[in-house]
């Protein structure tokens, strides 16, 4: 294809970049000409970008595409503020839907009043299952119901972690797989190519390669998808012959193997983050491997090819899994990294590591994390300590906990505020310049030779104007126009 009249945003230094708009050749996957009145070969379609901005294609380097995709199909609970509040929602959805069960996601029982019961929901929900999933994704309020078609041990308490983790792989079989349809993987896959996004991990629980190769053919290949298995997958993987970065089918680099996904703590609302100070309410998280269990791991994946992507949400998960990194020579990443300590950023910065961040839930954990971590918020999604010492980064959205959006990531970066109030530790802040070049997987200013996966914007994403909440205002509402996978156009409003 050619594209005229573009102009090239500098996502890195380009010393000669052009001042006005350039036409782009396309031929296959790469950009293979780039100038000033480009003749049009034979056959080929064109597109006039009309000034438009042309950038490298967006990644989300942290989803849960199966359960994002299930997301048009549940309850919304993320407006719930209460108990009472999220079991009048579900006794309205169950009063239009007699007897079906009911999944609801996005509820924050951390800053509720109350924790939950089972028996509330019960009276509810009588005998129909109805399993209310908290917005972090790591626990869920179910019915009794529920708990017993999941096989689950009957309490009168929410579900939490890795046994949530177990459950949530056959929660399909309880409510059905619509929303994880072929249809509903293209819903999902085009809603995120109209946002930009050319390419993303999938971090889902209990997918893995031979999933993905199966979905492909029905339809969903629309991104280009790097597909992560976790522990109880390992040595199949292994087995299979597969390492970080091989193709799952011959002839299609678009679709490849990603790392070994290790949750190495909890999370924030649950208190099972693991940190080096207590909570205010008491306790310091908790690892969920031991440290010869995680080292085990690593070591095991990275002498097999593997890349570890190893999720540590608190202090003291980041050091231990930095000092098995450092330890094994492993690759990878290090997922979340929501509490750092400075020392740590600047060993992160040492080791073969990149640190894959998720802007959006500084939003979210904002005020839960100056009630239970307080005084550490300038410790908090640390992005500034991480680039001025030099550490990769990356950003995600980990949807459906936040929506697989990248503008809205970038903006959250840049303004760290979600409403009215100022920029939450705004010494952490990015730039525009670098949140975008932290959300193209690495690759460059537009230029001969780059890959052929291209997004033109309808506004100049490097234009700085206003203040810090006109900016992130302008960067969450930023339009697309065109996206480009592999040279193919799965987005178009042109």
């Amino acid at each position: 294809m050619l594209i005229r009249d573009a102009r090239l945003v500098p996502v890195t230094p380009v010393a000669d970049l052009p001042d006005r708009p350039v036409d782009v050749l396309v031929e296959g996957s790469r950009v293979t000409a780039v100038g000033l009145g480009l003749e049009r070969p034979a056959g080929v379609e064109e597109y006039d970008a009309g000034g438009r901005w042309l950038v490298p294609g967006l990644w989300d380097q942290h989803t849960h595409l199966g359960q994002w995709s299930l997301t048009s199909t549940r309850l919304d609970l993320s407006a719930a503020d209460s108990p009472e509040h999220a079991l009048d929602l579900a006794r309205a959805w169950l009063a239009e839907q007699p007897g079906r069960p009911l999944v609801g996601f996005g509820h924050r029982p951390a800053v509720w009043d109350r924790q939950p019961t089972v028996a509330e929901l019960d009276e509810v929900a009588g005998n129909v299952p109805v399993v209310l999933i908290a917005g972090d994704a790591h626990h869920a309020w179910l019915s009794s119901s529920a708990q017993r078609a999941l096989g689950l041990a009957v309490r009168d308490d929410n579900i939490y972690e890795n046994e949530w983790f177990g459950a949530y792989a056959d929660l399909p079989g309880l409510v059905g797989n619509d929303g994880i349809s072929p249809a509903g993987y293209q819903n999902a896959l085009n809603r995120a190519a109209s946002k930009g996004v050319v390419g993303l991990v999938d971090f889902e629980f209990g997918g893995g390669p031979q999933d993905w190769v199966e979905r492909w053919s029905e339809g969903c290949d629309v991104l280009r998808v790097r597909v992560a298995m976790y522990a109880d997958r390992l040595e199949e993987v292994i087995a299979a012959g597969l390492r970080s970065g091989d193709r799952l089918l011959p002839d299609d680099d678009r679709l490849t193997m990603g790392p070994l996904k290790i949750i190495s703590d909890g999370s924030l609302n649950t208190r099972t983050a693991w940190c080096c100070e207590p909570y205010a309410d008491g306790g310091l998280g908790a690892a969920n491997q031991s440290a010869a269990e995680l080292r085990r791991l690593i070591s095991r994946a990275s002498a097999s090819g593997l890349e570890v992507a190893t999720h540590a949400i608190g202090d003291a998960a980041v050091a231990h899994a930095l000092d098995v990194y450092a330890a094994t020579g492993a690759r990878g990443s290090i997922e979340h990294a929501q509490l750092v300590t400075r020392d740590d950023v600047r060993r992160m910065a040492g080791v073969a590591v990149r640190a894959s961040v998720q802007p959006a839930h500084l939003l979210d954990d904002r005020d839960l994390s100056e009630q239970i971590w307080p005084g550490l918020g300038g410790r908090c999604f640390a992005f500034r300590w991480m680039l001025d010492d030099g550490v990769p980064l990356v950003l995600g959205s980990d949807a459906p906990v936040a929506p697989l959006d990248p503008w809205l990531a970038i903006a959250a970066a840049v303004h760290r505020s979600g409403d009215a109030r100022d920029a939450w530790h705004a010494e952490q802040a990015l730039t525009p310049a670098e949140a975008l070049a932290a959300s193209v997987d690495f690759q460059p200013t537009v230029g001969v030779g780059s890959r052929a996966d291209l997004v033109l914007l309808d506004r100049d994403p490097l234009l700085a104007t206003g203040d810090s909440a006109e900016l992130g205002e302008q960067l969450r509402t930023m339009p697309v126009a065109l996206t480009v996978v592999a040279g193919v156009v799965r987005h178009s409003t042109l």
